[in-house]
């Protein structure tokens, strides 16, 4: 029923905007001179308001209808350049991709930002009110979007899909992410003042599960394993200083970690479901980023952190130890040993003139690694190479490892009589603190070590054609090396293949149908369940999914 349901939301969307004429649109009382008879905004701007009427639903109904079938907004012949004359060329445009500047993360895109640049229906239907007239006037936006999608699958298991991701409980549909941006953009073009901006990113639905912060509205995912939950993965304030060198931005408080191909919030990808290369490795960062525009091709990053989906005040905290053992001797022990400040993250970017390519070099949340939350010790690199207007290619390769990893195949860990001092409450994330979703175990080489370092190593490339403005197609491939099994559970290696389609209707709503198969080289990962109990009983899962954004 749910997947009926879905099926005609999309197909009455798509009858109620298909038909739409710019042309057609009835004018209110009082249309701007010269618009009476030439009313499509996109041939002439100044009939926008005159088209998009006066209350706030029949400007917010008409913006979906104007620009059904388009690849942008109705350009503003007045608007000033949107980058710098001598940056780097754009490589890319939204539609078809999910970005127009190869990502880098951790900053607002230096050089080519105007403030209130964002393409919002909400806005616009606002935009003769007060309140909008007063949030334009202040470069503030509010914008977002709602994701739903669904999936079928050979798993049968309640999050059987997994360790796949983003949805990982098979043969359902789901509402992904509903997500709202506050924000106020920087102007990065402009080189003669300060300026300063923020963002607020509420996000509910099931994709919470991969924000979650230990210490920010956690419980929900690590006591009580809700399907659908809350969290606010970014939540920054930006001061940009002009003058230094080419540009220098510094971002503080929580945001999503540098550099990765994808990111959390759904339209930022090419395809609805994620690598496994992004599903496993750090997701937000919280502390100050400083990213430096050295010159148009070269950008320096440095980050100083509390660690990995940390919070500041975990730093240093510390719960009762039921079972003093090796690794936690003490009667108290950290509550989560990964929150440390500082972490340090830096990056190095280099992008040629012509934007065709671009590579970011990046250590990540680097402290001393011990077993923590998520204290993920990243080292690795992304890589865009654009071959023409219609091909491009993304990839990506790190290692990251923690250390003091307990050994889920020594005795004194764990144990068939209950009595291993994680199963007894000897560790900050055992089951009677962390019930459901805590890290992994390790599974180490040998069985009479106490603990060892945990590692991946992985590599994920996109490959993506562009067939016409509105459409783009990737084709996805990764290995990826879980070599204690700490990421996903299982001791494997891993390889995954899938193809998508991301077609646009207009600016503001796309669909991503797509095909993904799974390969788990060394044991049993699929169809099987963590919290619950169920082992893994296949090492393959082929998944056919699909989703649909509408931005508000």
């Amino acid at each position: 029923m749910k997947r009926v349901l879905l099926a005609g939301v999309a197909l009455g969307a798509m009858g109620l905007f298909n038909g739409a004429n710019a042309a057609d649109a009835t004018l209110p009382a009082k249309a701007t001179a010269g618009c009476r008879t030439v009313v499509d905004p996109y041939n002439n701007y100044a009939c926008l308001d005159a088209y998009l009427g006066t209350s706030f639903m029949e400007r917010l109904f008409n913006y979906y209808r104007l620009e059904w079938g388009h690849d942008a907004a109705p350009a503003d012949p007045k608007a000033p350049p949107s980058r710098r004359a001598y940056w780097p060329a754009t490589p890319e445009a939204i539609p078809p991709y999910p970005f127009t500047e190869w990502p880098y993360g951790g900053s607002t895109s230096l050089g080519v930002t105007r403030p209130s640049s964002v393409d919002s229906p909400l806005m616009v239907a606002l935009g003769n009110t007060n309140v909008g007239s007063w949030m334009n006037d202040n470069h503030i936006q509010v914008y977002g979007w709602v994701n739903a999608g669904g999936n079928l699958s050979n798993n049968t298991v309640r999050a059987g899909n997994a360790p796949a991701a983003y949805d990982y409980n098979p043969n359902t549909v789901q509402l992904d992410q509903a997500v709202v941006y506050i924000e106020r953009l920087p102007d990065t073009v402009q080189k003669d003042h300060v300026d300063w901006g923020f963002r607020v990113a509420p996000i509910y639905g099931e994709n919470y599960r991969y924000t979650t912060a230990y210490g920010l509205f956690s419980s929900q995912f690590l006591n009580q394993n809700l399907n659908n939950g809350f969290d606010i993965p970014m939540a920054y304030g930006e001061v940009f200083i002009p003058q230094l060198m080419e540009g220098l931005m510094i971002r503080f408080g929580r945001y999503i970690s540098i550099p990765d191909i994808e990111a959390q919030l759904a339209p930022n990808n090419y395809m609805y479901t994620h690598s496994m290369t992004y599903t496993f490795d750090n997701y937000t960062n919280t502390g100050v980023e400083f990213t430096l525009a050295a010159t148009k091709n070269w950008m320096f990053q440095l980050g100083l952190t509390v660690g990995t989906e940390a919070l500041p005040w975990h730093v240093g905290a510390k719960i009762n130890n039921p079972d003093p053992n090796p690794l936690f001797p003490n009667t108290t022990m950290l509550k989560d040993p990964g929150a440390q400040f500082p972490s340090v993250s830096v990056g190095v970017r280099y992008t040629t003139d012509s934007g065709n390519d671009d590579v970011n070099i990046v250590a990540n949340g680097i402290n001393n690694g011990t077993w923590g939350y998520n204290n993920l010790q990243w080292y690795g690199l992304t890589y865009y190479h654009k071959f023409n207007e219609q091909w491009h290619i993304s990839f990506e390769m790190y290692d990251e490892h923690q250390n003091n990893v307990p050994n889920a195949l020594n005795a004194l860990v764990t144990n068939a009589a209950g009595t291993g001092f994680f199963q007894l409450g000897g560790t900050p994330f055992s089951p009677n603190i962390m019930p459901f979703n805590a890290p992994f175990l390790a599974q180490c080489a040998n069985a009479i070590v106490v603990s060892c370092t945990a590692e991946v190593r992985t590599a994920l490339t996109y490959l993506n054609y562009k067939p016409g403005p509105l459409d783009n197609i990737s084709y996805r491939l990764e290995y990826f090396d879980d070599m204690q099994g700490q990421r996903t559970g299982t001791k494997t290696a891993y390889l995954e293949t899938g193809i998508g389609w991301q077609h646009w209707f207009s600016p503001q709503i796309e669909i991503r149908p797509e095909v993904s198969f799974y390969k788990s080289l060394n044991g049993f990962a699929f169809n099987g369940n963590a919290n619950f109990g169920p082992p893994p009983n296949k090492n393959t899962a082929l998944i056919g999914s699909a989703d649909i954004i509408i931005h508000f």
